[in-house]
């Protein structure tokens, strides 16, 4: 049912592009007009209406930016991007030869969007475009060199290339705060996921990627009940920024094939029913480490998260792999994330649906197991 883990004694690993990460308060103000890539470079910003009509955020990055490096806004992108929010945005940039840069603001959205505006230019004959990207919300968009956007019939496209890696991530923890609090916290166990399925996948390397992935898992549940209870704390909000970086960044040019079951599973509820990524690994990311449990490779990989969430192994690893998959159910009710499916509308009778989505089968094994993991969240 499942591929066994790399050894850790071998492997490869291989950066993106990405040119320097950028952390810490007021990190925008400081270093954005340093970061572009020419003194004369124009920027076209790529970002949601939402941070563009309730927070200040965009005008100041605008402000800073000024007539001389600014170029446009397009504040339309919303959850998935639909692809006519993106030929928009795609004829906006491109009706200026002179924009060489884009700067996404945002969630997986317009951090995606503007890489897939970028590929679409490079389609056309024109360079990919350099992509400064101020994340706001914990999804790690920013870390990867996918871009996945919702076709017209809501079913989400991926596009891959080593070069949509953005050049320059900031983190500022003065932009995360703005962000409402539930799609803060959802966002960050949409991390929690890819930290956790980074440990069995088969082409992931013990180092940097799986050390680094058990320092994220530690510092999310460390930092995200602090967090819950303390909205406003810029501490608590740039660790748990360096915890979405360290939770996929790691992950390079080198992994094969997608993250892993509970991400197919995620796209498989979140594009055709409207449900947010963030809410899609709070439903499915428990249920898959249960299932993963019962592979011995894949339990002994996942035990080994148990002394970075304050717990002691046992020696047992299916045992072990199953507190975590209970430390998760535990910390998403902590932070007050647990839903049903049948809050977003969804019935018994798309369970087949669900489940062939994921498992890209009809029958077998393992779309019976997805089909009752998925069964148990109505």
């Amino acid at each position: 049912m499942t591929q066994s883990a790399t050894p850790p004694s071998s492997g490869l690993w291989q950066p993106n592009r990405l040119e320097r990460m950028y952390y810490g308060p007021s990190t925008v103000e400081k270093h954005l007009t340093s970061c572009l890539p020419s003194p004369t470079s124009k920027a076209f910003i790529i970002t949601g209406s939402s941070l563009a009509t309730k927070t200040s955020l965009v005008s100041q990055v605008e402000k800073i930016l000024g007539s001389q490096h600014h170029a446009g806004t397009f504040s339309n992108i919303t959850q998935h991007a639909p692809v006519a929010e993106l030929d928009r945005a795609t004829d906006a940039v491109g009706k200026d030869s002179a924009i060489d840069t884009l700067i996404s603001i945002g969630g997986g959205s317009p951090i995606d969007s503007a890489k897939a505006i970028s590929y679409r230019a490079h389609e056309k004959g024109g360079e990919f475009l350099y992509h400064i990207t101020i994340p706001t919300t914990l999804s790690a968009a920013e870390c990867t060199f996918g871009a996945g956007y919702t076709s017209k019939e809501g079913i989400k496209t991926l596009v891959v290339d080593s070069q949509l890696a953005p050049h320059v991530i900031i983190y500022d923890a003065k932009f995360a705060v703005e962000t409402p609090q539930r799609l803060l916290l959802s966002t960050a166990i949409r991390s929690l996921d890819h930290a956790v399925e980074l440990m069995y996948h088969p082409t992931v390397t013990e180092m940097p990627a799986k050390a680094l992935a058990l320092s994220a898992i530690e510092a999310l549940f460390t930092y995200l009940p602090k967090a819950k209870d303390e909205p406003q704390n810029e501490e608590y909000l740039t660790r748990l920024q360096l915890a979405a970086f360290s939770s996929l960044f790691p992950v390079g040019n080198g992994i094969a094939k997608g993250l892993g079951l509970s991400h197919s599973i995620g796209y498989a509820l979140g594009s055709p029913y409207g449900i947010p990524h963030g809410i899609t690994s709070c439903l499915s990311l428990a249920g898959v480490v249960r299932l993963k449990a019962e592979n011995p490779d894949d339990a002994a990989e996942l035990a080994r998260i148990l002394p970075f969430i304050g717990q002691n192994r046992s020696g047992d690893n299916k045992a072990d792999a199953f507190k975590v998959g209970d430390a998760i159910d535990g910390l998403i009710n902590r932070l007050g994330l647990g839903s049903t499916l049948k809050q977003y509308g969804v019935g018994e009778d798309q369970i087949p649906k669900i489940a062939k989505l994921a498992t890209k089968s009809e029958e077998g094994e393992l779309y019976e197991r997805v089909s009752s993991l998925v069964r148990s969240k109505l």
